[in-house]
Parts: structure tokens; sequence; C-alpha cells
């Protein structure tokens, strides 16, 4: 494919050594354009940026890395999109630190859509899954485009929950994206490259270094509306993403859980901060100033699977972890009844079970 010089000098400038986004902003200020930078003379460039970087840049970087890039290139599902580009997420611009360049895979047309930022936990419960799927998809109906960071539990919920509605997903990864991490997520990986977009910072062959996630994450929150936290613990990454979202002037919402639940302690803690407490999608689209296109979900009790004592169970059940001792004494009903009753919502995705013997509703 044809490359012009131009975005041939944008890579260039991204990939020398030792160089941060803060430096490449100072030297395009100074100097207009990347190819006025590597046109300038070492003594001109120690003036903007420290003598070792000077020299990187009058070095130039190897061919074979640009080599590789433009090589990528020659998919037409593969782009890069640089600052001075119509494409570039124009959201990013008033961030404090907007990448130089963004490698992309798939849709161009969704990095200025409408988006929300959908995170939480790695390790997830079954009922944060299903949360996040459901507030991911109702908000992609609404005409959203979800944004998450390809992980784990809640961001790989959020991914699948936009991709079944009528918007899309945008993954912002913390690897070069001629890999895919972690490696469990290579279908889903793939339909976000094909209905959706995948999009980096970093250039191809990076690797999943631990410092890169928190570095995507301003992407995450910088190119949204707000962010929506389903599930997290006091640890959780996601909660950096929340506070990235403050800084940058984006609302913040959380969906409360338990308060005997770990995994719901980050979520409480935001609420506690001053984040929005949502129970549904239309809580947050309400907020944002949009209203919700497609009609409400079901409801449990229009569920014809649960009709009757089992809807009466799953009262019982409640939305903590219980055990079926606990179950037995709420309900009057023997073992047996209740296990064929626990079997029956189970197998319909009503309730799971989790490790030590207990039961936990989903919807």
């Amino acid at each position: 494919m044809k490359v012009d010089v131009s975005l041939e000098a944008w890579l260039a400038l991204s990939l020398t050594r030792g160089l941060g986004g803060e430096g490449a902003r100072r030297l395009l200020k100074e100097f207009g354009s990347p190819e006025a930078v590597f046109a300038a003379s070492i003594g001109s460039l120690k003036s903007v940026v420290k003598a070792d970087v000077a020299a990187e840049i009058s070095k130039g970087v190897a061919n074979d890395v640009i080599a590789q890039t433009l090589a990528w290139l020659e998919d037409t599902n593969n782009h890069i999109v640089t600052l001075a580009d119509s494409d570039y997420p124009q959201a990013l611009l008033n961030i404090t630190d907007p990448p130089l360049l963004l490698y992309v895979k798939g849709r161009l047309e969704l990095l200025n859509h409408s988006a929300l930022a959908v995170v939480g936990s790695r390790n997830a419960t079954p009922q944060g899954i299903s949360n996040a799927e459901a507030f991911a998809k109702s908000l992609s109906d609404a005409g959203l485009c979800i944004i998450s960071g390809m992980a784990h539990g809640i961001d790989a919920a959020a991914h699948r929950g936009a991709l079944c509605g009528q918007g899309s997903s945008i993954a912002v990864v913390g690897t070069g994206l001629d890999k895919v991490y972690p490696s469990a997520n290579r279908d889903l990986a793939h339909a976000l490259a094909q209905q959706g977009v995948l999009i980096s910072e970093f250039p191809l062959g990076t690797p999943p270094l631990p410092a890169n996630f928190p570095r995507r994450n301003r992407i995450i929150s910088g190119m949204s509306l707000g962010c929506l936290v389903v599930e997290a613990s006091l640890q959780s990454g996601s909660l950096i993403t929340a506070r990235l979202a403050l800084e940058q002037g984006r609302d913040v919402f959380a969906v409360p859980g338990s308060i005997h639940a770990p995994q719901s302690k980050g979520c409480h803690a935001l609420l506690k901060q001053g984040a929005k407490l949502v129970e549904t999608a239309q809580d947050i689209l309400e907020e944002l100033g949009a209203s919700l296109i497609t009609p409400a979900l079901n409801s449990l009790a229009q569920d014809p699977d649960i009709q009757g004592t089992g809807f009466a169970l799953l009262d019982h059940v409640g939305f903590d972890p219980v055990d079926l001792d606990t179950l037995r004494n709420r309900s009057g009903l023997t073992v047996a009844e209740l296990s064929a009753m626990l079997l029956t919502l189970e197998l319909s995705g009503h309730i799971n079970t989790i490790p030590g013997g207990l039961y936990q509703r989903i919807h």
C-alpha cells in the first residue's frame, strides 16, 4: 500500500526511545510537524528535549520497525490515526495526555461515536457478569457505543452485551494489536474487529506489561461520556478508570451490591464519594440526557418458567448468596423439594451455584 511520508514521520516520532507524550507534544508545538522535527538540528532539538532524546531523534528509528507496521497496514481493516487526523477521537483532545497516535483495527467511524465506559472486576460474580451484559446491551440498543478493556470478567461481558445490541463496542487494549490478551478472549477480539473496533496506543509487538493497563484506562475514560462500574473490589483496576473519569470531568455511575460481597466494596466506595447509583440502563440515559429506545427487559414475573412456587423461591433466595439450610428455614420446604426447584432455576438461568454450597440469584 502507498503510505505517505507524513505517516512514516508520525510513526518514527511515536517510536523514538525515551520520548514520551509530553515531549512529543512540545516538539510538535515548537516545530509544527513530525517531518520538521526530524529535519531539525540536534542543537534545536536539545532546546526542547533532553540531549539523549535529541540524539535518538537524530539517529532515527530502525527501518525494519517501520516496515513491520506498514506491512500490518496492508490489511484494509487496520489503520493508524494521528493527532492531526479527522478520525482521531475528538474527546481525547481534551484530556491531559492524549496519545500521539492510535493503532486501530475495525470500524473507524466508531472512534467519534457517543460512548460509555463499562468496567469492573476481572473476578466477577455470575450476578456481575449478568448485570454487565444486560446494561451494555440496553445502552447499545439506545445508541451508545460501549467501551471497555477486553479483560476477563466485567469487561468481556460488557463487550458481549454491546455486540448483541443495536450499537457496537470499542476495546482499548494494553498490548500491540498483533497480540490478543488474554488469549481466552481471542474469539471476542475477532468479533470486535469485525463488528466494533480495537484500539491501542502501543506499537505492534508490545507484550501485556503491567504498566500498560493503567495507561490504557485514561483512553477508556477519555473517549466516554461517563463510566459505569458494575462490580469491583477495593483493589480493582477499574477504580483507576473511575478516578480518571472524574478527573476528566466525566460522570461516574456505580451498581450497588451486597454489603457482604468483597466485589461490591469498590462500587460502594465510589457511591460514598459521589458516584451516581444506578439500577437500570435508563438511570444512566436520563442522566446523560438520552432516552431508551427499546422496550425494557421482561420482568421475572413474566417468565413462564418460574411462575408459582418457583418464583416464590426466588424471593426466598434474595440477592445475597444463601445456603440450603437457610433456604429450608425461609421457605418451609423439604430438602428434596428445594433441590428439585433449585435445579430447575439453575437450568433456566435464574440462579447459579457458587463455591461453598451457596446459591445466588442472577436476574
